[in-house]
């Protein structure tokens, strides 16, 4: 059926997911000295910003957050589709020596991930870059996986996943639209 959507993560799991990303980004980086978390616009600077609170609730130590818009550095946009809007990238602290964990709703082919990469490096050369995201639905283009996962879930190159947020921004389900 077309236009199907079944409800893959709801509220709880995206909670969860994110208390056990932010666990797993604490253990790996032995807390969160030189670690900034930067968010992919829109969905995944929303998740970052989620991240870093809970991150800090856990470990007493805030962790800067910024996010990065991609629009000029996607390369799999080309000249007879529209014109994407280009949104802001707030970066407010350099990123060279940091340990970046860069943070996006969904991971698909891994373009958008490269693109992100690209802009960060824009801003510093980090020591080491860590993607989480809350789903891998997989179908990879490039070489790209992330350290952190909410949840895999394998879906057809058809569908898609979508991160729905509420009106104060707090993701609140995921869901498979056939």
């Amino acid at each position: 059926m077309a236009g199907e959507k079944t409800v893959i993560m709801d509220n709880s799991g995206i909670k969860r997911a994110i208390t056990r990303i932010s666990h797993e980004i604490l253990e790996r980086n032995k807390g969160l000295t030189d670690v900034v978390l930067i968010g992919i616009r829109s969905g995944g600077a929303l998740l970052a910003e989620e991240i870093g609170r809970v991150a800090e609730v856990i470990e007493g130590v805030k962790a800067p957050v910024g996010a990065v818009d991609i629009t000029l550095y996607r390369d799999d946009v080309s000249g007879h589709l529209p014109h994407h809007a280009v949104g802001k990238t707030d970066i407010p602290f350099s990123l060279d020596g940091k340990r970046v964990v860069l943070v996006d709703d969904v991971l698909f082919t891994g373009r958008t991930i490269r693109a992100a990469m690209d802009a960060m490096m824009d801003h510093g050369r980090p020591a080491c870059v860590q993607l989480a995201v809350l789903i891998d639905r997989g179908h990879r283009e490039l070489p790209i996986r992330a350290d952190f996962v909410g949840r895999n879930v394998p879906t057809s190159i058809k569908e898609n996943v979508a991160v729905l947020f509420d009106d104060k921004n707090q993701p609140v389900e995921v869901v498979l639209e056939k």
